[in-house]
């Protein structure tokens, strides 16, 4: 199986690249994160013409919104608010052989990473501490999961082009990186992508649209994973982070991040 995780954008303005993406990668899974579209105009009649006859999608309009979109049956899907907010930056469904994906849009958390002046720093920081504590309140260890989605924190020194000169730059902030090692410390996930790219080895799946050049200048980030649980961690067989979907037409700022697993 071949799960992979993406931020498109807007699925409306760039479906045609999630045709392609999955017609040369040839995934089973596509969790997709900021599809800024409400579900009743979510393009069903694309993807399932992609191949993908089984989605599951939670949209608003302009903003957030997170959808799978599935080769092999979807069970039990699940929509979750966090921090009290309809915001639909959460899916989960159960695939088969009891596998249960969780996709999600961690809030980007604003410019400034002071929560007493930035209120989006707050949200972002409470969001992290509502994962800490819900999986091992509702889930265990010996669960098979996966967890994806645009977490928007990158947090080892070679997830950014400069650890110190985003040390104060929202995504790279100490704390953040903190909470998120808490919510991956409280059920024991596996980075999968970290698994196969070694930790010392620079790796970025996101690029702002304000660089000039994105490619020459090169200043990424990692902010978009895959994590599993400890009974997959064994079914683990590759990663890809697919650098060249930056360029080309109408590029999303993210690339996608894809695992394959030997079930």
């Amino acid at each position: 199986m071949r799960i992979a995780t993406w931020n498109i954008n807007s699925v409306r303005l760039r479906i045609n690249r999630v045709a392609e993406f999955a017609k040369a990668n040839d995934p089973d899974v596509i969790c997709l994160q900021e599809t800024k579209v409400m579900d009743d105009l979510f393009p069903l009649e694309a993807v399932q013409e992609m191949g993908y006859p089984h989605v599951a999608i939670s949209g608003m309009k302009s903003y957030n919104g997170v959808a799978i979109l599935s080769r092999v049956p979807l069970k039990d899907v699940q929509r979750q608010e966090w921090c009290g907010k309809s915001d639909c930056r959460h899916i989960s469904a159960v695939l088969p052989g009891g596998i249960e994906l969780h996709n999600f849009y961690v809030p980007a958390g604003g410019d400034e990473p002071d929560r007493e002046k930035n209120e989006k720093f707050g949200h972002k920081l409470d969001f992290l501490d509502e994962m800490n504590e819900w999986f091992p309140a509702n889930r265990t260890t010996r669960k098979k999961m996966v967890l994806v989605g645009d977490l928007n924190i990158a947090p080892l020194e070679t997830d950014v082009w400069s650890h110190k000169q985003l040390l104060k730059v929202v995504s790279h902030t100490p704390i953040e990186v903190e909470k998120l090692g808490n919510v991956q410390d409280s059920l024991n996930w596996t980075d999968a992508v970290r698994h196969f790219i070694p930790e010392d080895e620079k790796l970025f799946s996101w690029w702002s649209y304000r660089a000039r050049d994105w490619d020459t200048s090169d200043r990424g980030r990692r902010l978009d994973h895959v994590w599993v649980t400890p009974p997959l961690k064994k079914t683990l067989k590759g990663a890809t982070v697919l650098r060249d979907q930056r360029g080309g037409e109408k590029p999303s700022d993210h690339v996608p991040v894809m695992v394959d697993f030997d079930l």
